[in-house]
């Protein structure tokens, strides 16, 4: 098994960056800074691995470049950017098992018995991806549902969203976690009567977590390896990093040593400690060529939807007595805050609920009577938003980081926690846009798959891979194809203040780009978008993925 380890790391050293090459013979398409398309045939990219120029027919090319690549009339896009992702858990997730494509609890019982009985070693099965939404269980998984299936080995397994996680008894035995546990703040515990039932939501993962084995590093380096593999297939040339920890940060920097870091990666330190321990007092250069940076801090106000853990204004319908909770208090968020930006470190909040929204947007109001400048205060997912909120998203530079294929996969559950008259400003793209707010996409992977165009076909459609719901969920709140694009390219650059090198290919930015088998602008439907395939991935010039 460590020579197989070995053997993947080393197949996964990046390749030297082209020099002073004419990519030529292309349907390329890059987004200008007004948002509209601009189509060319070739480009010319330097030795620095940026472009120099681009050309459209009749335009005379350099004339002795050392490189020339044709490319056959494919079709080219700048790489394309998520804006919300969790780096080493998709990776971890490669390596454990995954729920995520189950449809039933049996489902889930035979694919852990079946890993159980494949992996003896380690002694704890961890793994991610359950959805009793999904598996229309209509309640919460329990820990003798998952006995049934490993009753000898401690099982730990994060709910799809992340925010929940479930337990069998060995691992609530292990974890010391009995009737008399209490419920910590932001956190509660899923009881049967009085004694755990084997779900932990929130801050209560934590009393499960601390008795989870640490992965060795040889395994993060490899789960490493494996997410940027995963990112590049889906032509992600860039992706923020929503929580990066100080072990995080480390695996990054040992790719980064070892010239192995392929993917661009705009780290989000997990809370403050993590970034003053890795960052200090400003955030950090570009490192490894522009491959790695720390922008700033990643907090978060309240849970999910799927968990009840998303804050509310009024209580859900579905639980008449559960509005959800703050994971901190607004004093607590404002001093974070302002430590963070006193530094002029970029501030991301997770806010789901309607009243953590409202919260988040009165903490900005009065930070930035503060903090004055270019702050670009990062809402992430801003899911449940009371219509009455809608346009203080567009004061103080605000950018609303979302995800398409959360509202795809979510909307009959949102209905089901709050009822359609309460999900008016839900998902609301459009009205971000008309109130002049940034829009950054991304996927939130690995809740979502990290393929971006199932993301860009849910925006222009609001339908999900089955054409659901027909004609779209509150389809007024649909983007048209060159915004969403945009979102996903120079939106997600915008909002980590890195427009000035990534999110288009123009004179002077990164030459990253993708090769696609379809021209998505060529009158695609939203189908024929979700299944694009990416052929090849590029970054800084060099081919970093090829599909095989």
């Amino acid at each position: 098994m460590l020579r197989k380890i070995l053997l993947l790391l080393a197949m996964l050293v990046a390749s030297p960056a082209f020099a002073d090459i004419l990519v030529d013979n292309v349907n390329g398409y890059t987004v200008r800074e007004d948002g509209h398309l601009f189509r060319f045939e070739g480009m010319w990219i330097g030795d620095d691995g940026r472009v120099r120029q681009l050309y459209q027919r009749g335009d005379a090319r350099p004339n002795r470049p050392r490189f020339l690549l044709n490319g056959r009339g494919r079709t080219l896009l700048p790489g394309l950017i998520d804006a919300h992702g969790h780096v080493m858990e998709l990776g971890m997730g490669a390596l454990e098992v995954d729920l995520s494509d189950t449809n039933s609890l049996a489902e889930a019982q035979a694919r852990l018995r079946s890993f159980a009985a494949a992996n003896p070693t380690p002694r704890w099965i961890v793994g991610r991806g359950w959805n009793q939404e999904r598996w229309h269980l209509g309640r919460f998984p329990t820990a003798a549902e998952l006995d049934a299936a490993v009753p000898d080995r401690p099982v730990w397994l994060h709910r799809v969203d992340g925010h929940a996680g479930w337990a069998n008894s060995q691992a609530m035995r292990e974890a010391n976690v009995t009737a008399a546990t209490r419920d910590p703040a932001g956190g509660r515990i899923e009881r049967a009567g009085r004694v755990p039932s084997g779900v932990f939501v929130d801050a209560a993962k934590a009393l499960i977590e601390h008795a989870v084995p640490a992965p060795p590093p040889l395994i993060r380096d490899l789960a490493l390896a494996r997410a940027q593999d995963i990112l590049l297939s889906y032509g992600v040339t860039t992706t923020a990093d929503m929580g990066t920890s100080a072990e995080d940060w480390a695996v990054m920097r040992r790719a980064g040593d070892g010239n192995s870091l392929k993917l661009r990666i705009l780290s989000y330190a997990l809370g403050l400690d993590n970034l003053l321990a890795i960052a200090g007092q400003r955030p950090t250069p570009w490192l490894y060529d522009g491959r790695l940076r720390m922008v700033g801090v990643k907090l978060y106000l309240d849970g999910a939807l799927g968990s009840r853990g998303a804050w509310l204004k009024a209580p859900y319908r579905d639980a008449p007595t559960q509005r959800g909770y703050p994971l901190m208090t607004d004093t607590v968020l404002k001093n974070l805050m302002s430590r963070a930006a006193m530094d002029h470190f970029q501030v991301a909040v997770h806010a789901i609920g309607d009243a953590a929204n409202a919260e988040l947007l009165s903490a900005i109001e009065e930070m930035s009577d503060t903090y004055g400048g270019d702050r670009r205060w990062r809402i992430e997912h801003a899911q449940i938003v009371d219509p009455a909120d809608l346009p203080r998203f567009g004061r103080h530079s605000i950018i609303a980081s979302m995800q398409p294929t959360h509202e795809t996969s979510d909307w009959r559950m949102a209905e089901a926690r709050m009822g359609i008259e309460r999900l008016q400003g839900s998902y609301a793209w459009r009205s971000m846009l008309d109130n002049h707010v940034p829009l950054a996409f991304g996927s939130d992977f690995p809740v979502e798959s990290p393929n971006p165009f199932p993301g860009i076909a849910a925006a222009i459609s609001r339908e999900d891979a089955q054409g659901q719901p027909p004609g779209g969920w509150q389809p007024a709140q649909r983007l048209n194809l060159e915004e969403a694009f945009a979102a996903f390219t120079r939106g997600g650059a915008y909002a980590g203040f890195a427009e000035d090198r990534l999110g288009t290919l123009e004179p002077g930015h990164m030459a990253d780009f993708v090769f696609v088998d379809r021209d998505i602008f060529d009158h695609a439907t939203p189908q024929q978008i979700r299944e694009t395939h990416v052929l090849e991935t590029y970054v800084a010039g060099a081919k970093v993925w090829e599909r095989h």
